[in-house]
């Protein structure tokens, strides 16, 4: 798994016109999932993401409370070596990735975290304005 977190004043996702999911002042957290992802690397990337003091004054969202907005990102595993094209064969299939999406929100609530989510296999439009800028990759 990879997600890329973003330090956010403000995040929101909507579809369809509704707002589905919106934080301020937290962590902008996109995901995407691969083919050997599975349960484990959704719990060792909840609390990488939960514990990472990347937050003002060397702090984690676990420290300081932040909320989490959750998206999930299938483009995170584009492969652009090639051509012009990205391909999209190492990201994990809908329904693969989404069960695994959920699992990773189910331990960051677990873990006591505040989270909000996008909304899977629709168009989302995601919002953020970017803290610092602070943006990084982890991978699990």
């Amino acid at each position: 798994m990879r997600a890329v977190l973003q330090t956010v004043s403000r995040a929101s996702v909507t579809v369809d016109g509704e707002v589905v999911g919106a934080i301020t002042d937290g962590l902008l957290v996109l995901v995407g999932v691969t083919h050997e992802d599975g349960p484990a690397e959704a719990t060792t990337l909840a609390r990488k993401v939960h514990e990472l003091r990347i937050l003002d004054d060397d702090r984690s969202a676990a420290d300081t409370g932040a909320p989490l907005l959750v998206v999930s990102q299938f483009t995170l595993y584009a492969d652009t070596r090639k051509g012009r094209r990205p391909s999209w064969l190492a990201a994990a299939r809908p329904e693969a990735a989404e069960p695994l999406i959920d699992a990773l929100v189910e331990e960051l609530r677990n873990r006591g975290a505040t989270v909000e989510t996008g909304r899977f296999r629709t168009h989302m439009l995601v919002e953020s304005v970017n803290v610092g800028p602070r943006t990084v990759l982890l991978e699990v």
